[in-house]
């Protein structure tokens, strides 16, 4: 290193502690990148790359953002997932010895951003630690931004950890011992922490006694975080809110597969807001309302309290509609508190934000009186708990002019009247400034040059400027030249020079006064951060209720019935996202009877495009919905809370996890069959369509039983397997609804009517004409069809698939368990002894199935109709909803192809 300058020295010295980031070194006003950085940072922000001589053999890469607008680029590679660390000039170049002495003073990451320009205004910006040690572990996560710290613990799976963990959707992520195998498919960066780099007493000194309360697995977590924020952020963390301690049986448990496929938050498709349960119920008028009710939404309650609480809240603004109207015209003039007052309690926060902070301060008495004059009690009460703040609006009404400059070290912030002698710099600068202006008059009529004329640089200060046709009549004796220009001279005298350095003398007083008042102004508020979180919390909550009661006044939404006796029963229910989305089309709505006695399984048999997923959805929506305390899309509903909510709805296979799409959907039917019990509920579309039909048939046939038998829970299974509606005669508690649909002249009619009995057939060839599949191939599969059903051929010899088999088969499942099918589905068929009958089937399941158990030979199909059962079970899977044109295309080559080989 030592052919290298000093300088670069210096840079290559700091940039060994920060490897892992983008070192921004401060030169004069630029921030400058050097070697790799340069090279990098060049292609991902678009800048031009150069060079410079540094005192190695060859010119070392630069390149640099002006400091003023680096934000903009700093934001750029922060969501690309880097880091950038922030090397600033720590002493007056004037006064060093040598090279400027620098230091890093900050380092800038996904999970540690403050500035409100770089975030999401209604979603939270969370860094997650996860401690994990065997099969258990525990999390802390933070909000820097608003403060939040949630802390808790799981155990039995690391899975189940990682699943806790990213229902704060973090953006970055810390890990401390053992690493979850499932963090690889993690969508976010991930920071190793060693254990002895954990800094173990970080969580008592931040929360004193609160701290040791915890388990010590936990107090772990909240350490390794702190840790982590404290190494990259180099300064007091005072603005953390209290430490939320939780279990996670507190609330409804949905698993990714489940928040995904419910759409929650954002689409499948677009992972849009729009389009989502979120963007439906979003009617808040400030951001950290909005921040909350994601949470809400994102940890539906499983509290019967709670959720009655939030109930009766929401019924009391739906009533009154100018409340509503007032509150939300009063809401919209808040602004967003909690991260003004994290940003100014963090010792980054300028004038405008506590301008801001201020006019949200003066909208509270306001939100007050309303509540006040509802009559509500828990109106009231929530009024009651809002801190006016009326000491710290006062302070900044006192000291902040209305629209300050947005830097700091400017001037202009502070009004007249406030600080005496910031007054008298003022008086002085104003006079210095005016006695200049009346210079360019007196030396217009002295010198009788009209164009004469007074100018200011920040290199040679106040100048008089006289043009070259007039440089004849410039008084020698009192001008001195100072500039020459193409058409002008520039001169100054005594007297302009004197008042130059009081008018400086003043200003350079004045700015470094005003800003030393303006950090004690900041502070001052600072001291008071948890009164006004305190205060934000209690105003996004109303807001949060509010929006509930706007949603459900203007969508016909009524209040569920929360009972504790296993029921679901809705009558009209909606999905309120399609039912927006078709706007002035009239949606059809449906009951649905759920309960643990005779109607635990809604067995649902229809056609594509018939509407049985978008029933099963709106089921689990109904739940989320009423769970999460606002009223629910349906004219009546009374509901039995839900403990936990699967589903396995639609096809999709995991590239980065290496599952086919029937892995997929087995893990998905695996994870809701070990967790579910009998106070879940649980959603399953099309189980078994990834395999052959015998296999899919056994599998879903299987799975039923088990939940049936085993578990208890509240279940809707959608199905193309006809054969299993028989089902509804052998198992007590399952009952047939279809989605009903009618032909006419030839054409289908989707009705979107869930009704009561079994679906004659699933018109697969019908909707393949509707996904507009070649008229020869629909042709074809209409004569395989018909054939098929004429003769009624059997499976291959190989294969010799008879009812017996049929109903051996899922017996045999689920005593060996889905674990072990999966396995053979890769291994050959091993000739076994199985059971006899009448050890397995129940007597009356026997009974039920003996006319069938009477086949003993059957003809062996041709290789011709084994090719059409083939094509028409392809037929039935098609979905056309997600058939794109090109994928279709191919589809149909491939048919064409096979059909001539």
């Amino acid at each position: 290193m030592a052919q290298y300058t000093p300088m670069i020295q210096q840079y290559l010295a700091i940039k060994r502690e920060y490897s892992d980031a983008f070192l921004f070194f401060r030169l004069g006003d630029f921030y400058e990148l050097f070697f790799e950085d340069a090279i990098k940072a060049s292609r991902e922000l678009e800048i031009t790359l150069t060079g410079r001589e540094g005192g190695g053999e060859e010119r070392i890469p630069m390149c640099g953002v002006p400091h003023h607008s680096a934000e903009a680029y700093i934001a750029q590679l922060l969501q690309k997932g880097y880091k950038v660390a922030i090397c600033e000039q720590v002493e007056d170049p004037k006064e060093a010895k040598g090279v400027v002495r620098r230091e890093v003073t900050r380092v800038i990451t996904p999970g540690t951003m403050m500035e409100g320009k770089w975030l999401s205004e209604k979603e939270n910006n969370y860094i997650a630690a996860i401690v994990a040690t065997g099969q258990s572990g525990s999390i802390a996560a933070c909000d820097l931004s608003t403060g939040e710290m949630h802390v808790t613990s799981l155990s039995g799976s690391l899975d189940a950890v990682v699943d806790e963990a990213l229902q704060y959707r973090p953006k970055e992520l810390v890990l401390s011992g053992v690493v979850p195998s499932i963090l690889p498919a993690v969508n976010a960066p991930v920071n190793l922490l060693a254990q002895e780099q954990v800094d173990n007493g970080a969580a008592e000194r931040q929360y004193g006694p609160a701290a040791l309360e915890l388990a010590a697995e936990q107090q772990l977590a909240v350490s390794a975080l702190l840790t982590y924020i404290g190494t990259t952020q180099k300064r007091s963390l005072a603005h953390l809110r209290a430490l939320r301690a939780y279990e996670a049986r507190q609330f409804l448990q949905l698993d990714p597969f489940s928040r995904r496929n419910l759409e929650l938050t954002e689409t499948i498709r677009d992972k849009a807001k729009h389009g989502s349960l979120l963007w439906l119920l979003d009617r808040t008028e400030t951001a950290m309302g909005g921040r909350l009710l994601r949470r809400w939404l994102e940890r539906p309650l499983y509290t019967h309290s709670e959720i009655e609480y939030r109930l009766n809240a929401v019924e009391q603004l739906k009533a009154d509609m100018l409340l509503r109207s007032d509150l939300r015209t009063l809401l919209d003039q808040v602004y967003d508190l909690e991260r003004l007052i994290g940003r100014t309690a963090y010792g980054n926060a300028n004038a405008r934000d506590l301008v801001q902070l201020r006019h949200s301060l003066d909208a509270i008495p306001n939100v007050k009186a309303a509540l006040h004059a509802s009559g509500s009690a828990i109106l009231s009460a929530i009024a009651e708990e809002m801190d006016e703040c009326v000491d710290i609006k006062d302070l900044l009404e006192r000291a902040l002019v209305d629209d300050p400059p947005i830097s700091v070290r400017d001037g202009g912030m502070l009004k007249t009247g406030y600080d005496d002698y910031l007054d008298k710099l003022h008086i002085a600068s104003r006079e210095g400034k005016h006695w200049i202006a009346q210079l360019e008059q007196s030396e217009r009529e002295a010198t009788g040059i009209r164009s004469l004329k007074v100018g200011f640089n920040k290199v040679f200060g106040y100048y008089l400027e006289v043009s070259r046709a007039n440089l004849a009549s410039v008084p020698l004796d009192r001008y001195e030249r100072k500039q020459t220009l193409t058409n002008a001279e520039r001169y100054i005298t005594p007297e302009l020079k004197e008042k130059e350095a009081l008018i400086l003398e003043a200003e350079e007083k004045m700015i470094e006064l005003e800003y030393q008042l303006f950090t004690e102004i900041r502070t001052e508020v600072a001291k008071h951060v948890t009164r006004i979180q305190a205060l934000a919390e209690r105003v996004a909550t109303i807001d949060v209720l509010q929006s509930f009661a706007t949603v459900s006044d203007e969508r016909g939404f009524t209040r569920p019935h929360i009972v504790t006796t296993g029921e679901c029963v809705i009558t009209d229910g909606r999905h309120p996202v399609v039912e927006a989305v078709l706007n002035s089309e009239k949606y059809v709505a449906n009951d649905a009877h759920l309960d643990q006695q005779g109607r635990q399984i809604l067995l649902i048999t229809g056609p594509n495009m018939a509407g049985k997923s978008t029933y099963m959805r709106q089921i689990a929506l109904m739940f989320v919905i009423a769970q999460v305390g606002c009223f629910v899309p349906a004219s009546y509903a009374k509901l039995t809370l839900v403990d936990q909510i699967f589903t396995r709805i639609g096809a999709a296979d995991d590239l980065v996890g290496g599952h086919s799409t029937f892995m997929v959907e087995m893990l998905e039917t695996k994870n809701a069959l070990q967790k579910a019990t009998a106070n879940s509920l649980i959603l399953l579309d099309e189980i078994g369509r990834g395999t052959s039909t015998y296999d899919g048939m056994a599998l879903a046939q299987a799975v039923i039983e088990y939940i049936h038998e085993e578990i208890g829970a509240k279940t809707l299974f959608s199905t193309h397997y006809h054969e299993l509606t028989r089902l509804e005669e052998m198992l007590s508690r399952v009952v047939n609804v279809n989605a009903r649909c009618e032909e006419r002249g030839g054409k289908l009619l989707f009705l979107h009517r869930i009704e009561q009995g079994r679906a004659d057939k699933s018109y697969g060839i019908h909707v393949a004409e509707l996904a507009a599949l070649p008229d020869k191939v629909i042709a074809r599969a209409r004569q395989i069809l018909h054939e098929l059903e004429n003769e009624k051929p059997t499976a291959p010899a190989t294969e010799q698939i008879s009812f017996d088999s049929l109903w051996m088969a899922p017996q045999r499942v689920a005593e060996r368990g889905l674990e072990q099918v999966l396995a053979a589905q890769s291994m050959p068929i091993a000739t076994e002894q199985h059971p006899s009958k009448e050890q397995m089937v129940p007597a009356t399941m026997q009974a039920a199935l003996e006319p069938q158990l009477q086949v003993k030979e059957e003809p062996v199909v041709t290789a011709d109709q084994l090719l059409a059962m083939e094509l028409l079970q392809e037929l039935r899977k098609v979905d056309a909803n997600q058939l794109t044109p090109l994928a279709a295309l191919m589809q149909v080559y491939d048919w064409q192809k096979r059909m001539k080989q």
